[in-house]
């Protein structure tokens, strides 16, 4: 199937995107920069990993609608919440509607570049706190984009069932470079260590047996 892949330059949709390349035809590697605090470090991984596999890249600047959204993401460093990965403070970094913003953008972009499925990471250990990573978003916005398109698109959700340490463990065989991925939500040079995103990092990875390369600043 020729498919178009939503990546961050994170682990899970980096992941994501190797295991594309290994069961599909990927046209096309779609990123979006909406203004968050580590759209840099992000988006440099996300080319990177796009260019060392010949796929072509695409970013789309979103910063118009930065000011309309609220979230932690959105609003510095400061604002991140530094307690673990927990509903009550991750719930500041939802960017309201982001995979439903994403995926409708996708499926327009898609069809254009004559795929026929579009690939996100969402996973299970997101499910609690992101609405729009639940499978039942998913199942709707799949029926959306079927429906809107004439190539009836699919939307493949890999990791719908999966958690991050499995995540991991899968990139790790597929050959991810995951030195090249960013998860900080603080957005510095290099990962704080202390907000949950980088917790939950370091979690995944010593669950997973895979040696972290990652520079933690903690």
């Amino acid at each position: 199937m020729k498919c178009l892949v939503l990546l961050s330059g994170g682990v899970d949709s980096t992941t994501a995107l190797y295991w594309a390349h290994r069961e599909h035809e990927v046209v096309g590697v779609l990123s979006f920069d909406y203004g968050s605090n580590h759209a840099i470090q992000e988006l440099t991984c996300a080319h990177y990993h796009a260019k060392s596999l010949g796929i072509p890249f695409h970013c789309i600047n979103l910063h118009s609608l930065t000011p309309h959204l609220t979230s932690a993401l959105l609003s510095g460093a400061d604002a991140i919440p530094t307690a673990e990965y927990a509903e009550q403070n991750m719930k500041q970094t939802v960017v309201p509607f982001r995979n439903g913003i994403f995926l409708a953008i996708a499926a327009g972009v898609a069809e254009s570049a004559g795929a026929s499925g579009i690939v996100i990471a969402a996973h299970s250990g997101d499910h609690a706190i992101y609405p729009d990573c639940r499978e039942s978003f998913m199942q709707a916005m799949q029926q959306a984009v079927s429906l809107g398109t004439y190539a009836e698109l699919r939307l493949l959700r890999p990791f719908i069932s999966m958690g991050k340490t499995e995540i991991v463990a899968l990139g790790a065989k597929l050959g991810v470079d995951f030195a090249r991925t960013y998860s900080c939500y603080r957005g510095g040079e290099r990962h704080c260590g202390r907000c949950a995103t980088c917790r939950e990092r370091k979690e995944a990875f010593q669950a997973a047996g895979i040696s972290d390369p990652t520079s933690y600043l903690a």
